[in-house]
């Protein structure tokens, strides 16, 4: 060892030693920053340098019984600033206003506001971003959304709503569904280039968006269409203020059509009172008049207290009942008890309920369910008004017998005569037939349920006869399509207003249903103040039934032609529990899916779906004429009949999916 490094032996430590230590320092504190702390640093970084961009979630479609889409979506862009961020605002106002036309005063009174956040457009079409979108303008956010787009208009807007400027749902379908249809958006990391346009760069951290479900309806949109053009034509030619329909399958208890004019556009719905918003079906209550003479009638029949041909003397058409002058609108002195309901006479009705009794006829009236929601799934339904038998006046019985002093709403009354046409099972209406995710899963779905069975078949079978005379003999003549066996009942009734009930403001309805002895549909048609003499049931109401259902006859080839001869009704479901409620309905046969193609033949090849997503598969099969009973999900792998197979429409397909 040399006296040199024994010189500087102490000074090569110390340095070694802090050259080691720093080395140890600086692992430790790149480990620190690295490891420890790499997920703060890497934001703070992204933060400088990148932009985090908002990937938004399409919201789910809402399609017909047939896979016609009711809505689409278009893509919009929103602008929004954070003024004090902002740095050019004079050239952002410049460029807004040369691509909008607004003035650009507009957008630099926003632009120099003292809040921290101002939107400056909320739906421009992407040609009206300009330079906005290729240039770089601190504090101005760009985002692209998606906007709801009806492209039927007005047909089914207030069953469908609408939604915000936020994709929101408002009313109708898209407020009830919301949480079903909206999705969950997801985001990207942008970056900027040299050249300081913004650019998409791979590697980035990213969530992807997940897209709302797609509702498939019961409504059919061809019928809504045929239901709305003539509800507005009635209502113009009785100058009504409004007018009500709904058509049901009253062995189903789905809604094809259901509609309220006036109406309104809903990609405009801001041009356009609420009232005409709201699904009047299922918020308004009316009184009915004597389409409500029908539950009378059932409870004496099945309890066995008259039989169809009794005879009640109907005192020549005026009639002292209590302190209350009671008249028809025809003069007859002997009518059976079928006759009371072909002629509606108000006083026959009311010799019949004395028999039946107060608490009966609540009770019955219970039964078809007035006076208590439907079970539909659908917000906004109302009750209607049904006093309980106690408190009752003296006069009650014969006035709620007529269709007086009790309200209903357009479903309830709808959902009634369906049991009727259907052999006496009240069913809970339905407007969802099912809801599928973006992988095409069904996450929801509705079956068919029966509430409770009213009263036996041969009771119904009574009853629907009589219906079918009211039509050949009676009021309902102008609701009669030749060959077609139309059955039903007119209504007409004084408004209550100011206290007491009107002379000049009426309420007109039919409800019918067809094939008499095969009933396939039902069609329930209500005027709201028409004009004399439109206010008859027979005048008004009825013939809007009548052309409705020309229509749909002459589209629909799917609709089975009556029966030569009379067939004793049978009911077609097996019922777990016939007297119980909430039972699950088991049909015999699968619902219609009423096709629009191919009307001129009944027979049909079986096309090749293998492979193929559940929702082309559906919409491939309506095409042809099909039904279908798909099992699974995923793909088709298998399918029975086989392709290429010459079947009739109609023909059930068993598709295999996983």
């Amino acid at each position: 060892m040399t006296k040199t490094y024994k010189k500087y032996r102490s000074r090569v430590v110390f340095l070694s030693g802090f050259i080691i230590l720093s080395w140890a320092g600086l692992c430790l504190r790149l480990f620190q920053v690295q490891v420890l702390n790499g997920e703060h640093y890497q934001k703070e970084v992204l933060k400088q340098s990148h932009k985090k961009q908002k990937l938004p979630a399409n919201r789910g479609n809402i399609y017909d019984r047939d896979n016609r889409p009711l809505t689409r979506n278009i893509i919009h862009y929103t602008l929004s600033v954070n003024p004090s961020k902002v740095i050019n605002k004079k050239e952002i106002a410049e460029e807004l206003s040369k691509q909008t036309g607004k003035p650009e005063e507009r957008y630099l009174e926003k632009l120099n506001s003292k809040s921290k956040f101002e939107y400056l457009e909320r739906n421009l079409q992407k040609n009206e971003l300009g330079l906005l979108e290729t240039k770089v303008f601190p504090g101005l956010n760009i985002e692209r959304k998606y906007r709801r787009y009806y492209p039927h208009e007005n047909i089914g807007a207030q069953v469908l709503g609408y939604t915000n400027l936020d994709d929101e749902g408002i009313s109708g379908i898209e407020k009830d569904y919301n949480n079903y249809l909206k999705g969950i958006p997801g985001w990207v990391y942008k970056t900027k280039g040299w050249s300081g346009k913004i650019q998409h760069k791979s590697g980035m951290p990213f969530q992807k968006s997940i897209n709302g479900s797609n509702i498939q309806l019961t409504i059919d949109l061809e019928y809504q269409s045929i239901l709305e053009e003539e509800l507005k034509k009635r209502q113009d030619e009785t100058s009504s203020s409004s007018a009500t329909g709904i058509i049901m399958d009253p062995e189903t208890g789905e809604i094809l059509a259901m509609a309220t004019t006036p109406g309104f556009d809903n990609n405009h719905f801001g041009s356009t009172r609420p009232e005409f918003h709201r699904i009047k079906s299922i918020t308004d209550q009316f009184e009915p008049g004597s389409t409500f003479k029908v539950v009378s009638t059932v409870s004496a029949l099945y309890d066995g207290l008259i039989s169809l041909n009794d005879e009640f003397n109907c005192e020549n058409g005026s009639f002292e009942y209590h302190t209350k002058k009671i008249t028809d609108h025809e003069s007859h002195s002997m009518l059976t008890a079928s006759q009371i309901i072909h002629h509606s006479s108000n006083i026959g009705i009311i010799k019949i309920m004395d028999q039946v009794g107060r608490k009966r006829l609540f009770s019955m009236s219970r039964d078809f369910g007035f006076g208590s929601k439907t079970g539909i799934n659908l917000n906004g339904e109302v009750s209607g008004k049904l006093n309980h038998f106690n408190d009752w006046s003296a006069v009650s019985l014969g006035m709620i017998a007529m269709g007086h002093e009790v309200g209903v709403t357009a479903i309830q009354l709808a959902s009634a005569y369906c049991a009727l046409a259907n052999g006496g099972y009240l069913l809970k209406p339905r407007i969802v037939q099912q809801i599928m995710d973006e992988s095409e899963n069904i996450i929801y779905s509705e079956e068919p349920v029966v509430l409770r069975k009213i009263a036996d078949e041969s009771t119904i079978e009574s009853v629907r006869e009589m219906l079918r005379g009211v039509v050949v003999k009676g009021t309902g003549k102008n609701a009669d399509i030749p060959g077609w066996k139309v059955a039903g009942k007119t209504g007409t009734a004084q408004k209550w207003k100011n206290g007491k009930y009107s002379n000049n403001d009426f309420i007109s309805n039919f409800i019918g249903f067809f094939p008499a002895d095969n009933p396939q549909l039902l069609a329930l048609i209500m005027l709201d103040e028409p004009s004399k003499p439109f206010h008859w049931g027979n005048e008004g109401a009825a013939v809007a039934f009548r052309r409705i259902m020309g229509r749909i006859i002459n589209m629909d080839d799917t609709i089975s032609p009556p029966l030569n001869d009379h067939v004793a009704f049978e009911p077609k479901r097996v019922l777990a529990a016939s007297e119980k409620d909430n039972i699950e309905l088991k049909k015999e046969k699968v619902p219609l899916n009423l096709s629009t193609f191919s009307r001129n033949s009944n027979k049909t090849k079986v096309p090749e779906v293998r492979g193929l997503s559940m929702r082309k598969t559906m919409t491939t099969l309506n095409e042809f004429g099909l039904k279908y009973k798909i099992n699974g999900s995923g793909k088709v792998y298998w399918q029975s009949p086989e392709p290429g197979k010459v079947v009739t429409k109609g023909t059930v397909c068993i598709i295999g999916l996983k």
